[in-house]
């Protein structure tokens, strides 16, 4: 049976939501607040942090931020320790906060490389490790962990580490699900392609990701609703829409020589340099 939009199914329960500023993180944050949940925003900007926190307590919901950088290896740990000092419980978990390292491996810091690996694997490692024996203990809880279509298909050249963190989040997420076989507690890997979004932006790419044809794109809202629709049933991977899922079953099913050629004629197309070059 289809749950009306309006079911307040998280209604006493609260959801913390990292990368929540804009686009899918927000979005998420929007869904789960229009069933009933409080939420916990979480990002580097206060500002939009503030103002979406004030757009959805109207929605009847309490509704705090907190602001932080994942890139600092201190920052989960501080973050849970504000959240106790707040006297706060978290039954779901988003991770969600993310982004882009332009160029070839090799052009890039380490130190780049760093703090990418520190938002994109090891915070959402260790705020999983600190906040699901909570959950596990009250026997309810949900952990959402934004990956991407990216984590599916073969590597690119370029944006190296950013296929192989969400490869990483998708192979997380279906061990922690064997873990939590009938416990109340469901993790779900949701798998977004091209997303209309600020990604593009803060990678220098919008305008080559813009000669895409329309019906590649899916937008924010659609991706949250699958994903929050995907968790709550207990799903344990979320292929966001008809085009991502048919191109996740045909990299399973090509050759893999045959998938890394096609892999290096397009990913040109799409990669910028730390210059700015293509």
């Amino acid at each position: 049976m289809v749950r009306a939009m309006t079911d307040r199914e998280g209604t006493g329960r609260t959801a913390l939501i990292t990368g929540a500023s804009a686009g899918i993180g927000e979005a998420i944050a929007r869904v789960f607040a229009e069933h009933g949940f409080d939420v916990v925003l979480t990002a580097r900007r206060e500002e939009r942090l503030r103002i979406i926190a004030d757009e959805l307590r109207g929605q009847g919901v309490q509704a705090t931020y907190i602001t932080a950088d994942l890139a600092d290896p201190a920052a989960p740990a501080a973050l849970c320790e504000e959240l106790t000092r707040r006297g706060i419980v978290v039954d779901a978990l988003v991770n969600n906060a993310g982004y882009g390292v332009p160029g070839f491996y090799r052009d890039c810091a380490w130190s780049e490389h760093a703090r990418f690996m520190q938002v994109m694997v090891t915070a959402v490692i260790e705020l999983t490790h600190r906040l699901e024996p909570g959950m596990t203990e009250r026997r309810w809880g949900r952990i959402l962990n934004v990956a991407s279509l990216a984590g599916l298909v073969p590597g690119s050249a370029g944006h190296t580490l950013y296929g192989a963190s969400k490869a990483f989040m998708i192979k997380f997420s279906e061990s922690l699900t064997l873990e939590h076989v009938d416990d109340g507690v469901h993790v779900t890997a949701v798998c977004p392609g091209f997303t209309y979004s600020e990604f593009h932006d803060v990678v220098g790419t919008r305008e080559k990701v813009r000669k895409l044809p329309r019906f590649m794109w899916m937008d924010a809202e659609t991706v949250a609703r699958q994903g929050y629709r995907a968790v709550m049933d207990g799903v344990p991977l979320c292929v966001n829409g008809p085009v991502n899922q048919a191109l996740a079953t045909v990299a399973r099913l090509v050759p893999e020589r045959v998938a890394l050629s096609i892999m290096k004629r397009g990913s040109s197309r799409f990669r910028i340099r730390p210059d700015g070059s293509a």
